[in-house]
């Protein structure tokens, strides 16, 4: 997959770009509604002998349409999202930098800069995709600016348990912890990948040594408490347990998040080595312990019980 980033006004040049069908959107999660929005796309580019891309944006909208929105944490970050996207047999992934300039385009402008521009001959979107100044072109309009230079295909919403699946849903979903449920509605676990980096090697002294993983800040993460979860080591799946927390028994007034995994049946050094983790299951609340016995006794009884879980 070749990824090509993207500005207002970009300076490629339509007859050395191939014919392609192009699916857009902002597509936070690569959730089942926007899989079968690219899949549409990678399948109708193979049926017409033309390549397949995904145009995307960075960062997300509201970051420059409001004011009160300094930074959005993502389900899916850019790197994340590549990753996903090639799996899927995209040859090309357009990322357009979301800025005032591009904010400001009116929907025809957009249309010829960005579709036309780019040799797009087919577009799938979601039927809720808008573009243009204030969202004001929509797939109920966007006859009126294609101008019968590309065909299109509208894609209705996807519904699980009588309810849009929606990287909104999704982001409430992690707010509770409800990792089983984002499984459903991503068709695959919620993963993030990270460095392992020096952590206070608290856990090797309790007998559960962890890894301490550095993750972008970018990245949404679930809501804190001790999960099961699965790691990736250059292509090897382990099982394990994650805390994601301040760890109130040692640090009560620490305010960013740390997150450690213990993989099971694991004990090589991994400093320096990047992860892939999978959220698969909520155990508990992180809890404040009055003495360190305390500690290793519930940890021991979070590793039954993932254990279990896994088997």
């Amino acid at each position: 997959m070749r990824t090509i980033e993207l500005s207002f006004p970009h300076t490629l040049t339509l007859n050395e770009l191939p014919e392609t069908v192009a699916a857009i959107g902002f597509f936070d999660g690569i959730h089942k509604g926007h899989q079968h929005v690219i899949e549409t796309a990678v399948q109708e580019a193979s049926n017409n002998q033309m390549e397949s891309a995904v145009i995307t944006f960075h960062p997300h909208p509201s970051v420059v349409l409001n004011k009160s929105e300094k930074q959005v944490k993502y389900i899916t970050p850019i790197k994340e999202k590549k990753a996903i996207l090639q799996k899927m047999n995209v040859d090309r992934l357009y990322i357009i930098t979301f800025n005032k300039e591009l904010s400001n385009l009116s929907p025809r402008e957009f249309i010829n800069h960005f579709i036309v521009g780019l040799h797009i001959k087919h577009l799938v979107a979601g039927f809720d995709f808008s573009y243009g100044h204030r969202g004001k072109g929509n797939m109920d309009n966007i006859d009126d600016h294609a101008q019968e230079r590309f065909t299109y295909t509208k894609i209705d919403k996807v519904v699980l348990d009588g309810e849009k699946v929606s990287s909104t849903r999704i982001r409430k979903l992690l707010e509770n912890g409800n990792v089983e449920k984002v499984q459903e509605l991503l068709g695959r676990p919620l993963s993030i990948t990270g460095e392992v980096i020096e952590g206070a090697k608290r856990g090797r002294e309790l007998g559960f040594p962890t890894a301490n993983l550095f993750i972008n800040q970018d990245t949404l993460l679930p809501k804190p408490g001790i999960y099961a979860v699965k790691v990736i080591i250059k292509n090897n799946v382990y099982e394990g347990m994650a805390s994601l927390g301040i760890n109130p028994t040692f640090t009560e007034d620490r305010i960013d998040l740390s997150l450690e995994v213990h993989i099971f049946d694991y004990n090589n050094d991994l400093y320096g080595e990047e992860l892939q983790l999978q959220w698969h299951k909520f155990i508990r609340d992180e809890e404040k312990f009055d003495n360190v016995d305390q500690l290793i006794k519930k940890i021991e009884q979070d590793e039954t019980i993932i254990r279990g879980f896994f088997s």
